[in-house]
């Protein structure tokens, strides 16, 4: 998923189907979670809103989120980026800094849970 491009592969679709977390993933914008949720049938929270500029959720209730093992992944990408809200950009760089990454398909992910 490079460019904003929230399209699942086979290969992430896959993997979000098996999570059991309140929400399979988190991504930038709502168009993104969107595609995600119907590729996968799993809840997809969308950081910053419709198009990624709300600061919505705030990294503290992320955090809290994740700690209380809510999110199964963080995907980066999405439709955030030059508009991205100040919190976008804050759990981006948090995830970033605290988790590994690996590509599924063509996607970078974070595993949210241990």
């Amino acid at each position: 998923m490079g460019g904003g491009d929230a399209s699942a592969s086979n290969e992430l679709t896959v993997l979000l189907s098996k999570t059991t977390t309140t929400w399979a993933a988190a991504v930038s914008g709502s168009q993104s979670a969107a595609s995600l949720e119907l590729a996968t049938g799993r809840s997809v929270i969308a950081i910053g809103g419709f198009s990624g500029t709300d600061d919505a959720p705030t990294l503290a209730q992320f955090k809290q989120w994740v700690a209380e093992g809510r999110i199964g992944y963080y995907i980066s990408g999405g439709q955030g980026g030059r508009g991205s809200s100040s919190a976008a950009s804050e759990i981006q760089s948090w995830v970033e800094a605290n988790y590994s990454s690996a590509t599924v398909g063509s996607t970078t992910v974070y595993a949210l849970t241990k």
